[in-house]
């Protein structure tokens, strides 16, 4: 099994890696291999709905989303983390989110969905809870099994090192880690017992006129 940590952050070796990294290590305890995706501090466009991934089975821009996109294939789950900046996730997290999950569903990549997904915030004070509610919907909309840890999964520090002082924090990351493995050794074993994946609909979109 191997879990992808997507480091949302401008700053490489900054606190939302130190989150990640506790959230690894507790994976690779529990027999899970992880590896690291970084998305860079380059700017990276929001979508802008044109309607390529449908036709191309990829984003119009090539950069990091693709590059995500093409190597979330061997994956069997995700941990997404990303600094709070303004009470939100950091912009370019928020763009490659919104590029990557709509080019899966508007693609049929079918890269997440029934694959285990949890995300962390790292925050020097406050807007942990927002940027949760929200970084935790892309993953709700993908159909993706979420474990959960014994409090909202964020970290607080100003620099790595303080985070790896928020002796809670740590903590959360560590039980997110060992759940999400419990979690995947659960899908492995109904699917080595022959148990299938829900049925699918075709998907239904409407709006408020029709």
């Amino acid at each position: 099994m191997k879990v992808l940590l997507v480091n949302g952050s401008p700053h490489k070796n900054g606190c939302t890696h130190a989150a990640l990294e506790e959230v690894g290590r507790a994976l690779e305890g529990e027999g899970v291999h992880t590896d690291w995706f970084w998305i860079g501090n380059r700017p990276l466009t929001g979508c802008l709905g044109c309607g390529y991934c449908a036709t191309h089975g990829a984003c119009h821009y090539q950069d990091r989303v693709n590059e995500f996109l093409e190597a979330a294939k061997d994956y069997d789950g995700f941990v997404f983390g990303a600094p709070v900046h303004f009470a939100s996730a950091a912009a370019s997290m928020s763009a490659f989110l919104d590029r990557a999950f709509y080019t899966d569903q508007c693609a049929g990549l079918g890269r997440f969905a029934f694959k285990p997904g949890a995300v962390v915030v790292s925050a020097r004070r406050a807007g942990t809870t927002a940027t949760l509610d929200q970084l935790n919907k892309y993953l709700l909309y993908a159909q993706m099994p979420i474990p959960s840890s014994r409090y909202w999964n964020m970290v607080h520090g100003k620099t790595p090192e303080e985070v790896r002082q928020d002796k809670e924090g740590m903590q959360i990351m560590r039980v997110l880690g060992r759940n999400m493995a419990w979690l995947l050794g659960c899908i492995q074993a109904g699917r080595q017992a022959g148990l299938p994946l829900p049925e699918q609909e075709t998907r239904i979109n409407t709006n408020y006129i029709r």
